[in-house]
């Protein structure tokens, strides 16, 4: 490429990081990767009633965690900063009153009032879209209708306004989309969008063209969504004679809900049981709690992983991917134009595949945390780096470490005595007094001598050891699961093997 690639993720902070968001920026920063160029994180923050105090942190703080660290920013800095558009506010003023001088924009006066009789009176007329739009501009309170002296007595006298794009009709806008190819619309459908607000702040369709300039973007990858509003952000790059450095465009498939009608909401999330947002997210109005992937027990290179594959694919059968190989492999041509179905089973299996993939010195400590959360500190490294070895292909999610470990550090609370009784017997009643016995005089306290020696002593019991190993089990841990059982009595130790059974056989009368 010509041009050093530089691509941006522009959220606005108002809430929780969707899953949505999170796979653009995925989606940007491989490319990015891939070509050598620069991610940038920029806030859009215009839209000051809509500010949520807390959340640029938290966009932060998840990027933080996904891995996916952006090379100019809010808290980077770099060589275009600011990088909120908040604190922009004069440059769009500027571009906005050009626009006005050249005559693609105009002032426009109404009030509130005024604007609702407008759609009051197009829904009379049957209307289902309500435009302020060529048909109605001129029968409106603006700088179209008004004589100049008017307009300006208006701009003097500190009447509110707000700038509108001039959108003429039945002009055909076309672009190339990277992944849908060619794009057309008719500016017949497209409104005088607002592009100043009364409070001196731009939209969202004049800050992004704007900032885009100015910041070098060469590449701009959005959800499908934002698709209607290509034509207008095409023409403001034409109007402001920007066009030939206007960014490539790719509108990204939505990621729809489990049976594929409609977007994923977080109420379809809170429905069916599901994260949607990357991180847990208190809601500061309503103190509201969103489960978010982190806090539910994902690692990130598999949620990166999962929401590489919603909506791409490399060609192959190849699913597991690291962030390296996405970085080498992705390509956004090969992004699908149709939206993809999120999968919450397959998006646990991804998680699975990368806890037995890993080494458990990189989730040791999250899982340290967890036991400390529940009253037990972890003492001794060494052991509980063995034990996260014993159970981790058990593991689906981080949180699933604590139950199925727990009993290596204390004994269980209950036993499931129930599932010992009905094949219970006196003779395995005098096996087990045989074996806590033997293992007392055991010198050496590993797996092969603690194996033998239940064999040894069931054989002499005419017993099979099968019908031994259960109760066993249960009487270390409780219940019918966990690792080799000669590996959890390895790992307690003699004295906490024997204690245990010895409670067991108690119960067991």
């Amino acid at each position: 490429m010509s041009k050093k690639v530089r691509v941006r993720f522009a959220p606005s902070p108002t809430g929780g990081l969707h899953l949505g968001g999170v796979r653009t920026v995925l989606y940007n920063y491989l490319f990015a990767k891939q070509h050598g160029g620069d991610f940038i994180l920029r806030i859009e923050d215009t839209d000051q009633s809509r500010y949520v105090e807390g959340a640029e942190q938290y966009i932060i703080d998840c990027l933080n965690w996904c891995g996916l660290h952006p090379d100019e920013g809010p808290h980077v800095g770099g060589e275009y900063a600011p990088y909120r558009q908040s604190e922009r506010k004069d440059l769009y003023k500027k571009y906005a009153a050009q626009l006005v001088k050249d005559g693609y924009a105009y002032y426009a006066f109404d009030t509130p009032e005024e604007i609702e009789a407008m759609r009051e009176k197009q829904r009379a007329e049957g209307k289902h879209t309500l435009h302020y739009d060529h048909h109605v501009r001129y029968n409106m309170r603006n700088s179209l209708n008004l004589m100049p002296a008017e307009t300006q007595q208006l701009l003097d006298a500190g009447t509110p306004y707000v700038i509108r794009i001039k959108v003429e009709p039945n002009e055909v806008i076309h672009f190339e989309d990277m992944i849908r190819g060619r794009v057309e619309f008719n500016t017949e459908n497209i409104d005088d969008k607002v592009l100043l607000k009364a409070d001196g702040m731009p939209t969202y369709h004049l800050a992004v063209v704007v900032d885009d300039h100015l910041m070098k973007i060469t590449h701009a990858f959005r959800g499908e969504e934002w698709l209607p509003s290509a034509p207008v952000h095409i023409l403001l790059w034409k109007y402001l004679g920007w066009i030939d450095d206007m960014p490539e465009w790719a509108h990204l498939p939505l990621i729809l809900k489990p049976d594929g009608n409609g977007k994923l909401s977080k109420r379809d999330g809170d429905r069916l049981g599901f994260p949607v947002f990357a991180m847990n997210w208190t809601d500061p109005k309503t103190g509201e709690l969103i489960h978010g992937f982190k806090e539910l027990g994902f690692l990130p290179e598999a949620f990166l992983n999962l929401l590489a594959v919603l909506g791409w694919n490399d060609g192959t059968e190849q699913e597991i991917y690291s962030l390296d190989e996405l970085i080498e492999k992705f390509s956004i041509e090969r992004v699908h134009h149709a939206g993809a179905k999120f999968d919450y089973e397959k998006a646990k299996w991804f998680n699975h595949e990368w806890i037995k993939k890993l080494p458990v010195s990189r989730f040791t400590s999250h899982v340290s945390s967890l036991f400390k959360e529940k009253g037990i500190t972890i003492t001794d490294e060494e052991k509980f780096i063995k034990v996260l070895e014993l159970v981790k292909d058990r593991c689906t999610l981080l949180t699933d470490f604590y139950e199925q470990s727990v009993f290596f550090f204390v004994a269980p609370a209950t036993i499931d005595i129930d599932s010992i009784k009905p094949k219970w017997n006196e003779n395995k009643q005098m096996f087990f007094v045989e074996l806590i016995r033997a293992y007392n005089l055991l010198q050496q306290w590993d797996h092969n001598d603690l194996e033998n020696t239940f064999k040894e002593i069931a054989a002499a019991h005419q017993l099979k050891t099968g019908e031994l190993m259960l109760p066993l089990r249960i009487m270390l841990v409780g219940g019918k699961f966990g690792p080799g059982v000669f590996d959890i009595a390895s790992v307690i130790g003699k004295e906490e093997t024997v204690e245990r059974i010895e409670k067991t056989l108690s119960e067991l009368g």
